[in-house]
């Protein structure tokens, strides 16, 4: 379905906006390129990285993408899109996302950003959202992990001050945080007591590469990414009874100049809950990673998470950033 607004070029003065062509892609890496230096902001973005991590997701959607164009020149765009439905089969459109919104530096304190986010919202409007956020966070993750954020999308990142203040201007509110943790690997000694002594003698840690995708939302968000899977296994045999996975975080790591990894998805069975499992679980997994090369670990975790908080600051992580979910109604 189009968007009603953007069936053809909408105009307001010497802007125009429009729907996404196929010409566009080297000038929105130029706007990309051109934003103020952030950590959390993968540089400098190529036209490959652009097609590999965006247009080539198989629920692209052109007329999401609407270009803010100038004397023939565009000079912003935004980028509008859904998340996943329950059983990750599909899109759920009534939650809609904002996952960027990017000027050229002479057009950051005109109409432009303003023009643009409301004709995104338009079109996730027209679509059926009832929500906007602004950022990508699970399960609203479709475009953009490793090329802004880290671990996993933060939504709006603190150190990305613009956008930040921008969504709070135009009546988005904060409705949750997020606290974004990395430790270097180098001289990682995983901590030692009782507990995780009997660990070691009772468990074992089993990796698996590029494991299948549990889910087509997960092939589609994660499936161009290095990932390994840690299992936390009984040397007696049985299930699992933690796990973990970790990916790549290319090309943003590269941008820091560090191998680095993600990992997300830290599981440990309910009633093995408060044993110590998770420590001992990450501890073995980042020895592991730490011998093929990896330097930097990075974790994310809502704010409020106070098991997740503690774990990670035993583990020697220090808090590199937050992001924050913000949340309009349509």
């Amino acid at each position: 379905m189009s968007s009603p607004q953007l069936d053809s070029q909408v105009s307001s003065g010497a802007i125009e906006l429009r729907p996404f062509r196929n010409g566009d892609p080297p000038a929105l890496v130029e706007i990309w390129r051109s934003q103020p230096a952030q950590r959390g902001l993968n540089q400098p973005l190529t036209v490959a990285q652009l097609e590999s991590f965006v247009l080539s997701k198989p629920y692209f959607d052109a007329d999401g993408v609407i270009v803010a164009v100038e004397a023939g020149h565009p000079v912003g765009f935004v980028h509008a899109g859904f998340g996943a439905s329950e059983n990750q089969s599909g899109l759920d459109r009534q939650l809609g996302a904002i996952y960027a919104l990017q000027v050229r530096p002479a057009q950051r304190n005109t109409e432009v950003p303003g023009l643009l986010l409301a004709a995104a919202e338009a079109y996730l409007a027209s679509q059926g959202s009832q929500v906007f956020y602004a950022g990508g966070i699970r399960p609203l993750n479709a475009f953009y992990l490793g090329l802004y954020g880290g671990s996993e999308l933060p939504g709006v990142l603190h150190s990305d001050l613009l956008s930040h203040q921008f969504f709070q201007a135009h009546g988005y509110r904060e409705i949750d945080r997020v606290a974004i943790h990395q430790r270097e690997l180098l001289g990682f000694r995983a901590p030692i007591d009782r507990q995780q002594m009997q660990h070691r003698r009772n468990l074992v840690v089993q990796a698996t590469h590029d494991p299948t995708p549990i889910s087509w939302w997960e092939a589609c968000t994660y499936g161009c990414f290095e990932r390994k899977r840690f299992d936390l296994l009984p040397r007696t045999g049985g299930p699992a009874l933690a796990s973990a996975m970790s990916w790549t975080m290319e090309p943003l790591g590269h941008s820091w100049g560090v191998h680095a990894v993600g990992v997300t998805d830290l599981e440990v069975l309910p009633t093995h809950r408060r044993q110590g499992l998770a420590m001992y679980l990450l501890s073995e997994a980042f020895k592991q990673l730490h011998d093929e090369g990896i330097a930097v670990v990075e974790v994310q975790t809502m704010q409020q998470n106070a098991a997740a908080m503690a774990l990670y600051a035993k583990l020697g992580f220090h808090v590199a950033d937050h992001g924050s979910v913000f949340r309009k109604e349509a």
